[in-house]
């Protein structure tokens, strides 16, 4: 895996359900994309709270059998402790589940696509902002 490929954050992934025309047509002109498990389980947390819970538990299914998914590693929980102790090092706290999308994005090369900007405290990971 290289910097030209793609690891989605959830806002992203909610944008590729709502047809963001946007998300949409980058994803298509890409050459590799792939989804966080942690992600996964975003979509799965949202869904259950969701009043549309089975239309939304159907597209997630449909992502998980249409998707690269990525796994978190003994690597990835390596570089996992490197960011959470450098942003804590330095006052900037990101949320538990975003510190492990940003190790598995840096443990791939992977260039994360997301638009929450607390991603921009981690250091030494390419973001792509869509």
């Amino acid at each position: 895996m290289n910097g030209d490929s793609f690891l989605l954050d959830t806002n992203i992934v909610i944008g590729l359900f709502s047809n963001d025309p946007f998300i949409v047509g980058k994803i298509s002109v890409s050459k590799e994309v792939y989804t966080p498990v942690i992600v996964i389980s975003e979509l799965y947390f949202g869904a259950t709270q969701s009043t549309k819970r089975d239309e939304n538990k159907n597209r997630i299914k449909a992502l998980i059998e249409n998707s690269n998914i990525l796994n978190c590693t003994p690597t990835t929980g390596s570089f996992y402790g490197i960011i959470k102790a450098t942003l804590k090092s330095k006052g900037n706290p990101i949320p538990e589940n975003d510190i492990w999308i940003a190790a598995l994005a840096k443990e791939h090369n992977l260039s994360l696509v997301t638009r929450d900007k607390h991603f921009d405290f981690v250091e030494g990971i390419n973001l792509a902002k869509w």
